[in-house]
């Protein structure tokens, strides 16, 4: 988890509802948000994996990128990042990356088709909030005059997050229970209107809420007054998100490492791939035919120290061979766990390796990812 102080902190609608819930506020990408609550980070996390977490992620930068049709305003987009918008289908959302020229990751972002034929040409996205001005500049320098890119400051977001998250919703929403992973529509959650999609960042099932910032404070004490929800910070989000295997913007990806490297390749579909058409499209492809130098992997230290990020890997000869990008205390593992990038030909589940913790070369062993199985909703 990496916080961003540079100048005044921003705060999100939901502010006061946190300090009323006894948060501990700390600065992260140009806000004041909740590390963690009254309950803590661990029971927080916990919580989560047993029954429903409350995530304020406002934050984060919602834009709709709108053109005159579907196919010009996916083409415009398809010049930016590698996946397949052009067959995204109405009511679904894809993850991707917005490239720079030679295939780094400027960020990472979620596209959604809204399921309404009357918004065909319009796209709506996600994206970090410490980069949400730079993606914002970079797309609309680069997009063509039929479309343009509408920022939506006026829009709160919410994940609820757990195994327990659509029981709670379907109190209020039958609409958005019906809904499968990475599926999207426009709802009514009790009195709100919202936008929800059946998606999330623990590796749990869940859903990510848009509704507008005026009534964000209402709406959260609404789910809130379940006793299935607890609310749960930047902490308990950062050791599900590493369970789940899933990538943090300046952590695992950057603008010099490509989607091959971070182990991204599912999200680059097949004719992009093929026809590439998008930045950097030379040297992912090569990437995708020969291998990459170096490859995003799990690692699994022995004993109970953790390996945060920066802590260089070795081989068992003591030569460096990578660095850890994210690393602590995993709650369900019950130990450390950590993801860094090492050369591909230590990439290999199983392969033996060593930690440069404090000065001291700690054991540990590359293994697959994720940590924690993921139980995303897929209808059959």
């Amino acid at each position: 988890m990496s916080a961003d102080t540079a100048g005044p902190l921003k705060r999100t609608p939901l502010y006061d509802l946190h300090c009323e819930l006894g948060a501990k506020m700390v600065p992260f990408a140009g806000y004041e948000m909740p590390v963690q609550y009254q309950l803590g980070i661990l029971k927080e996390h916990q919580h989560t994996r047993a029954r429903a977490g409350l995530f304020d992620v406002s934050h984060m930068g919602q834009a709709y990128l709108i053109g005159p049709d579907h196919q010009t305003t996916a083409a415009a987009l398809e010049a930016l990042v590698p996946a397949d918008i052009l067959n995204l289908k109405p009511g679904m959302q894809r993850y991707t990356q917005l490239l720079n020229s030679e295939g780094g990751i400027v960020d990472d972002l979620m596209v959604t088709r809204p399921a309404d034929s009357a918004e065909d040409g319009k796209l709506l996205l996600v994206v970090n909030a410490s980069r949400k001005e730079v993606d914002y500049e970079y797309i609309s320098g680069r997009l063509p005059a039929s479309v343009r890119l509408e920022p939506q400051p006026d829009r709160a977001l919410l994940a609820l997050q757990g195994p327990e998250a659509a029981a709670v919703l379907a109190k209020h929403c039958a609409d958005a229970v019906a809904l499968g992973f990475m599926a999207a529509r426009p709802a009514s959650v009790g009195p709100f209107a919202c936008h929800i999609s059946r998606s999330g960042y623990t590796g749990e099932d869940g859903f990510e809420i848009s509704v507008a910032a005026d009534q964000v404070v209402d709406f959260a004490r609404l789910l809130l007054a379940d006793e299935a929800v607890q609310p749960a910070g930047l902490g308990a989000r950062d050791s599900l998100r590493l369970e789940a295997g899933l990538c943090l913007y300046g952590h695992e990806l950057d603008e010099m490492t490509t989607p091959v490297e971070a182990g991204l390749v599912w999200s680059i579909q097949k004719r992009r791939r093929e026809e590439g058409g998008f930045p950097g499209a030379e040297r992912i492809q090569r990437e995708l035919r020969e291998g990459p130098k170096r490859l995003r992997v799990g690692i699994k230290p022995e004993g109970r120290a953790p390996a945060r990020d920066g802590t260089e890997i070795l081989d068992t000869s003591g030569a460096r061979i990578g660095v850890i990008t994210s690393g602590g205390f995993g709650p369900t593992v019950n130990g450390p766990i950590a993801m860094g990038y090492v050369e591909t030909s230590f990439a290999k589940p199983g392969t033996p390796v060593q930690l440069m913790v404090r000065g001291k070369a700690l054991p540990a062993q590359i293994v697959d990812l994720p940590f924690v199985p993921h139980r995303y909703f897929r209808k059959t």
